[in-house]
């Protein structure tokens, strides 16, 4: 697939599907690099297109974590705490404004992606 600017459903949908054949490549090969960049612009198909994303925050930070090779001592190291990171990821703890705000600005994740509320594992 040679990627362009999404501007119909089908050329979504394409785009999706080559996501899901791309998923888990390894980042710094062509790969990897086409999958980021389909990443990228199918996100901007769906913010310009308000297409709802059926996924909670941490699958997402999850996914967005693998797509680009960040591992749960990178998370640590961006909001300063081993044991918070480790919260957040097991659904022990909800991520904060702060925490939003670091992921947002540091690693380029959509904070609207990360705000809406989910479920908490029960201890």
């Amino acid at each position: 697939m040679k990627p362009k600017i999404i501007k119909t459903k089908a050329e979504y949908e394409a785009a999706t599907a080559e996501i899901e054949r791309l998923w888990g490549a390894e980042a710094n090969t062509s790969d990897g690099d086409m999958l980021e960049l389909l990443m990228l612009i199918v996100e901007d198909y769906e913010t310009r297109n308000s297409v709802a994303i059926d996924a909670d925050p941490v699958s997402l930070l999850k996914a967005h974590m693998e797509a680009t090779g960040r591992t749960q001592s990178d998370l640590a190291e961006l909001i300063g705490s081993a044991s918070r990171a480790s919260e957040i990821l097991n659904r022990k703890r909800s991520l904060t404004k702060e925490h939003i705000f670091k992921i947002n600005t540091k690693w380029k994740m959509p904070a609207n992606l990360l705000i809406a509320p989910y479920e908490l594992e029960v201890a």
